[in-house]
């Protein structure tokens, strides 16, 4: 039987999401990779167990994730009633829906249909009630944005979402987005963009945004697919990312000219005491403008290196100047 550390709250930093009563813990577990049927459940129980016990609160799902999708959210609900049934009321659960998950035309996007129906089967996966946030994992071109904030609205009402928020969409999208749902009472909690050191897209907009519509932020991919790992300070590693047929990584990336840079970055990273994952992930939590930033974790280790970084958050003029002339030799 799993019984949490008693000081599990003493170290993370909490921040609050925009305007809202809901604080996120400043680093959030990610469960895109690592949780399907390929991966043994007892490491993906204790990836969540030491989670938790770091102060983590934050699981982030979508529907898609796994693989296959699915499994992820599965994997979730049986750790939920294994492990995490007497502290539900202490977690935050996140789910999305967007991208394929089934045939026909009703199976992806942004349709009432589709977003209200995909909650349903992620809830019947967890074995939850309600999630405490639902996303629209990504604009839809072809369905007004009425139609998917108003599904949105509707998962609250229905008591199935307590609250909503939306992931890759533009400024401008995320500005209406936002109207929307304030003129129906629900507000816009959060956006989950892809922000890193190497990807500064949120910067051109993005971030102002949310800072006038008082929204709070989380980031996926802060490492940039393992770039910012450490792994590849010495070319492509067997077994990495880059090395296998990776959608999301290709070795193609991996230049002697971007090694070049990843390791000038890891000489800053040391002259702070952290490691480049820690500091990218510190880069992207400096000065509070994101609430959290998302980490995925393979194994205990991982996640301990991970969190680890919340001892120092905190960049000097000079790291930050040196950091951006890097990035942008690397561009």
């Amino acid at each position: 039987m799993y019984t949490a550390h008693t000081d599990r709250y003493a170290d993370m930093p909490y921040r609050r999401t925009g305007r809202s009563g809901l604080k996120l813990p400043a680093l959030s577990l990610g469960l895109w990779h690592n949780f399907g049927p390929d991966r043994p459940v007892d490491t993906q129980r204790a990836i969540l167990r030491r989670a938790f016990d770091l102060g983590v609160t934050h699981f982030d799902l979508a529907n898609n994730y796994g693989p296959p999708p699915g499994a992820a959210e599965s994997a979730l609900g049986d750790a939920l009633r294994a492990d995490f049934a007497p502290y539900r009321d202490e977690l935050v659960i996140s789910t999305k829906a967007g991208y394929l998950m089934w045939p026909g035309p009703y199976g992806e996007w942004g349709s009432r249909k589709y977003l209200l129906s995909s909650l349903d089967q992620s809830l019947a996966r967890m074995g939850l009630d309600y999630v405490d946030i639902f996303y629209s994992h990504r604009p839809d071109p072809e369905t007004p944005l009425e139609e998917t904030m108003g599904a949105l609205h509707s998962a609250v009402q229905q008591g199935k979402a307590l609250y909503v928020g939306v992931s890759n969409y533009s400024p401008e999208q995320t500005r209406e987005a936002a109207r929307i749902l304030g003129e129906l009472g629900t507000p816009l909690l959060i956006h989950q963009p892809r922000y890193s050191m190497l990807d500064r897209r949120p910067e051109e907009g993005l971030l102002d945004a949310l800072d006038e519509l008082e929204v709070g932020s989380i980031a996926y991919s802060p490492l940039e697919q393992g770039l910012l790992t450490g792994r590849y300070l010495d070319g492509i590693p067997e077994g990495s990312r880059a090395a296998s047929d990776s959608p999301f990584l290709s070795a193609d990336t991996v230049t002697d000219e971007l090694v070049g840079h990843l390791r000038a970055l890891d000489d800053i990273a040391k002259s702070r005491g952290q490691s480049l994952a820690q500091m990218a992930l510190a880069w992207v939590l400096r000065g509070g403008r994101v609430t959290s930033a998302l980490i995925g974790a393979s194994s205990p280790q991982q996640l301990e290196d991970s969190v680890a970084a919340i001892g120092n958050l905190d960049f000097s003029e000079d790291e930050l100047a040196r950091i951006d002339e890097i990035v942008r030799q690397a561009a």
